[in-house]
């Protein structure tokens, strides 16, 4: 009787065994890989892993086969290192729109204008999400093949409030830039004529559009009145702030060159193209702001010129921070385990340092601009379905192009 019940309890005292035995040995194992707080393991280090070198081999070998027609395109137009291809990427967003006002007739049908804008806008805001904001918090990687990320929430949270920036740098630029041209119409209309607002960063040029109607007046566009711009033409001192709004939006432009291009050739490149679909049709409304605030034709293409030497300041600024906050010797190598410990030599104890941080502030600005800026006024200016339905397309027009190129690089 002794014998059968050892017998069926034998295999219970092998399991309870088992059990001791493989909890001593994973605290082993615990305590020997857990390492001490000063030990260093760097990216590089969890790179050549087996798996992620496996990873990265069958990587290359796809990419390799696959070859991408963009990645040619864009290795012809920025040949160079990422400090000059971003003074190059500068080069291609402020000459060329600025010569197209060359071609461009002093008043523009304000249908073709918006449409236009839609596509600049699906554009720009299809960078921010396809492009800007995942690199934000993901990074670039320089190199060819797989790589392995260590998500650290914190790091997370000043990525994403470094967004917030941006977007509310914009608001607070905007913002002053209506209370400067309220208070300047102020002086120069006495009388108390209503100004009308637009959503732009233009809005205080166009407030002196309104002609002195009765009150049926009062949700009348500003193109409508362009012919009697002597009685309601913007004044010069709405032309000098728009100008000097479009000065600092264009060095936002040269930091986003700056930043992109340093963070990859391929994030520099698609961020190139949508900030060129953006300047086109935001040079052409600025410059009939100026000539219908009385610039000759030569003089407002002058005056934008004079602007797009922001963009230049701006890219040389990015330059100049990612110079002075990147380590060479120990860029792209951070040490995980300060990361984890919240002792890395970035903010807060994080690895997050200040060159890290141009890209989502740009990406902040950008979608203020595109959703903040840009889409009330079209918003406002929906009287026509078929102009609704071209605005729409060429919305997606301008997503799909994006899509395509964050799709094939």
């Amino acid at each position: 009787m002794s014998m059968s019940r050892s017998r069926h309890l034998l295999p219970l005292y092998l399991a309870l065994v088992l059990v001791v035995c493989a909890s001593v040995s994973a605290s082993v194992v615990h305590e020997k890989s857990t390492p001490p707080a000063g030990s260093v393991i760097t990216d590089a280090d969890v790179a050549s892993c087996a798996p992620i070198a496996a990873l990265s081999a069958l990587k290359i070998e796809a990419e390799s086969e696959a070859g991408s027609l963009l990645r040619t395109v864009f290795g012809v137009l920025f040949p160079f290192g990422p400090g000059w291809n971003s003074v190059l990427g500068t080069f291609y967003i402020s000459s060329v729109p600025n010569l197209i006002l060359a071609f461009i007739p002093a008043q523009i049908a304000p249908n073709t204008l918006n449409t236009m804008t839609a596509f600049a806008t699906g554009g720009l805001l299809s960078d921010v999400f396809l492009h800007l904001v995942p690199h934000s918090f993901t990074g670039e990687s320089q190199a060819s093949g797989a790589r392995f990320i260590l998500v650290d929430e914190k790091r997370n949270i000043l990525i994403g409030l470094a967004t917030f920036g941006g977007f509310a740098a914009f608001f607070v630029m905007e913002k002053t830039l209506r209370v400067l041209g309220a208070e300047g119409h102020d002086h120069s209309h006495a009388d108390g004529d209503e100004h009308a607002t637009t959503t732009a960063v233009e809005a205080s040029d166009a407030s002196g559009l309104r002609q002195r109607k009765g009150a049926k007046d009062e949700h009348e566009h500003a193109h409508e009145h362009e012919h009697e711009k002597a009685k309601g033409g913007p004044s010069k001192l709405s032309a000098y702030l728009n100008l000097f709004g479009d000065f600092v939006h264009n060095i936002t432009d040269g930091l986003a060159m700056a930043a992109s291009f340093y963070s990859s050739p391929l994030i520099g490149a698609t961020t190139t193209l949508a900030c060129f679909a953006h300047e086109i049709p935001h040079e052409i409304a600025d410059y009939s702001i100026l000539v219908r605030a009385g610039f000759s034709k030569r003089q407002a293409m002058m005056s934008q010129f004079g602007t797009a030497v922001g963009a230049f300041v701006g890219t040389f600024l990015g330059i100049a921070i990612h110079n002075i906050s990147s380590d060479p010797s120990s860029e792209h190598q951070h040490n995980l385990v300060d990361a984890i410990l919240g002792t890395a030599k970035g903010y807060l104890g994080t690895t997050v340092l200040a060159g890290d941080l141009v890209i989502p502030f740009v990406a902040g600005g950008f979608l203020y601009i595109g959703a903040v800026a840009v889409l009330p006024s079209l918003l406002e200016e929906s009287k026509s379905g078929v102009q609704a339905v071209r605005e729409f397309g060429a919305m997606a027009v301008g997503v799909g192009c994006m899509f395509l190129v964050a799709w094939n690089e």
